[in-house]
């Protein structure tokens, strides 16, 4: 989602019924409409809902295009759809997939909230690797095995690769791709722990979207891995397209400008700084106190910057916004 916005719209709705895949088309030309796509399990239903920027059916397919796959009762038919892509999830909190990353809270009783209508919930944005998921010891391990380059997370004291592995710049953008197609990727990255149990939690005051600098070419694994590991926190889920081989990116100030966010949880010091200047209050990640690149960054950081070290501190920060 790396382009303007000056799109049509799929826009998704939860149903509590089967209904029929709508798809209005003005052929020759950009087109209106609105995408139901829904899955079921038991006697409940739901959903993705997808906002594309569309072309008419002449146009060059191969620009931009990629195919939303994901597996099980989730989709009931894979769209193309082509350049820019924000994915809206708004089905909303399914407890029953709760269970499927077993935490328990560690210290006290939960907060308790009242209900917040949608306009009044804090808009939250929140990081993917690191933050959600463990990516870089997944990808250490993967070099380690493929090009004899033996390094301990303790060393990446950035989060520029090329540095930590003394190759150049493109080699190292290469080697990520690689990692990209394999078992270490795809199966290899595993939830941080408490942020499903807290996200759970803090998806009742906060509106939570993701905003992450993954690249588009792996957005449908990403948008498959938190479906499995998250699903039906988050509302919608931004890709910055960063240090791709090809297209443009955005950068995470944008991005949480255009959301409205607040606050950005985010692990990468230098993200935090730039949204920091651009007036959004950020969270620093680091998990429990073990990300290297977290502290020969940081220096002074800016006032609208916090270091958390766990889930557990994130919920209290973002409490801290909305409790009286």
């Amino acid at each position: 989602m790396t382009q303007n916005f000056r799109s049509s719209h799929f826009h998704m709705q939860s149903h509590r019924a089967p209904q029929p895949l709508l798809f209005e088309r003005c052929c020759g030309l950009p087109i209106t409409g609105e995408l139901v796509l829904r899955g079921f399990s038991g006697n409940r239903c739901t959903g993705f809902g997808l906002k594309a920027c569309v072309q008419s059916p002449k146009d060059n397919y191969s620009n931009g295009s990629f195919g939303l796959n994901a597996k099980g009762p989730t989709l009931v038919r894979r769209p193309q759809l082509l350049n820019s892509v924000d994915i809206d999830l708004v089905d909303g909190i399914d407890r029953r997939f709760s269970s499927s990353v077993h935490e328990e809270p560690k210290w006290g009783n939960p907060l308790t909230f009242h209900e917040f209508s949608s306009r009044d919930k804090l808009v939250v944005a929140v990081d993917i690797d690191e933050v959600l998921g463990n990516f870089v010891s997944a990808l250490n391990k993967f070099v380690a095995d493929h090009y004899s380059s033996h390094h301990s997370v303790s060393e990446y004291h950035v989060y520029e690769f090329f540095r930590i592995w003394k190759c150049s710049r493109d080699e190292a953008n290469i080697r990520v791709h690689e990692f990209f197609k394999t078992p270490y990727f795809k199966t290899g990255i595993w939830p941080i722990p408490g942020a499903q149990s807290t996200l759970l939690k803090l998806s009742r005051f906060c509106h939570l979207s993701v905003v992450t600098s993954r690249q588009n070419a792996i957005k449908e694994h990403t948008l498959e891995w938190i479906e499995k590991h998250y699903p039906g926190l988050f509302q919608e889920i931004h890709f910055g397209n960063h240090f791709a081989l090809d297209g443009e990116s955005r950068s995470k100030a944008e991005i949480c400008k255009s959301l409205g966010a607040s606050v950005l949880i985010d692990d990468n010091p230098r993200y935090a700084i730039e949204c920091a200047e651009a007036g959004i209050r950020v969270l620093l990640f680091d998990y429990e106190n073990s990300y290297p690149w977290c502290k020969t960054e940081c220096g002074n950081l800016p006032p609208l910057v916090t270091k958390v070290h766990n889930w557990e501190e994130v919920e209290k920060h973002l409490a801290s916004c909305v409790l009286p």
